[in-house]
């Protein structure tokens, strides 16, 4: 993107954020889950089961505001498109990015803060994940819980919900406005602008909804591994396929770029 000026626009602008994103969000699980596969050694620290855990939660806060952003700058390029150079400026995607991070970031610690006052419990100490994720890490702690936990997901449930509404609505305007495109060309070129950022919504809300909104007390252990595998593996090994291999824009750049 940085090589290419015909990649210097808001959307790409936003791809960069997501691919820093995703390297921490893999590289803060999958290496400590392949050490385990490899060696055996399947035992954490408190110190660095409590820092995956906010990582992950404040990473994958990121994740979903900064695809409520794409969202929205995918609204102003389709629905605004002779007013979209000055109302997606460099400025205001400053913003929706710094914006994303310092919420996710800030949003986590809060509910981590709430552990402090709580003791952990005697006798053992397992995680029944592979990855020290928000209902495993309460259930280290005794005491009265019922903060944290109704805040964790109070805070998971605002997060996840509120910008899936917001991608819900943008694209409802963008369906409004792609079918009163009299040629059939047109729709879809519109449409194929969206079918990268769609797909991946799709899949990762969806899992997230499942996983940590829906009611899942009477939802097997290992049915609920298997959708986090989804959002946490399956989704960012195919997001660069998605947004990458599959994009016309970034397969020209880089021919530009081996070309040189």
């Amino acid at each position: 993107v940085a090589s290419s000026q015909t990649l210097h626009t808001p959307m790409y602008f936003f791809l960069c954020h997501f691919s820093f994103l995703e390297i921490g969000y893999t590289s803060n699980i999958m290496p400590r889950l392949l050490q385990s596969f490899l060696e055996g050694r399947e035992a954490i620290s408190l110190v660095s089961c409590l820092v995956q855990f906010y990582m992950f939660a404040s990473l994958a806060a990121v994740e979903c505001l900064l695809l409520s952003a794409m969202s929205y700058d995918r609204y102003l390029a389709i629905c605004h498109p002779l007013r979209y150079p000055a109302l997606m400026s460099t400025w205001l995607c400053g913003c929706l990015a710094a914006g994303a991070w310092v919420s996710g970031f800030s949003f986590s610690a809060f509910t981590l803060a709430l552990a402090a006052p709580l003791t952990l419990c005697p006798g053992s100490r397992e995680i029944d994940h592979y990855f020290c994720d928000f209902a495993p890490v309460v259930g280290l702690f005794c005491g009265d819980v019922r903060i944290m936990w109704g805040a964790g997901v109070s805070i998971s449930g605002f997060l996840t919900l509120v910008p899936f509404l917001l991608i819900v609505a943008s694209y409802a305007f963008i369906l409004r406005t792609v079918l009163q495109i009299p040629s059939g060309h047109g729709r879809q070129k519109a449409f194929s602008t969206c079918s990268s950022h769609l797909s991946v919504v799709g899949v990762y809300y969806g899992t997230l909804i499942v996983v940590y909104v829906a009611p899942t007390d009477h939802m097997a252990p290992m049915l609920r591994k298997a959708f986090s595998v989804l959002y946490t593996v399956f989704t960012p090994m195919v997001n660069p396929i998605i947004y990458s291999l599959k994009n016309q824009e970034v397969k020209g750049a880089l021919h530009r770029f081996w070309g040189q």
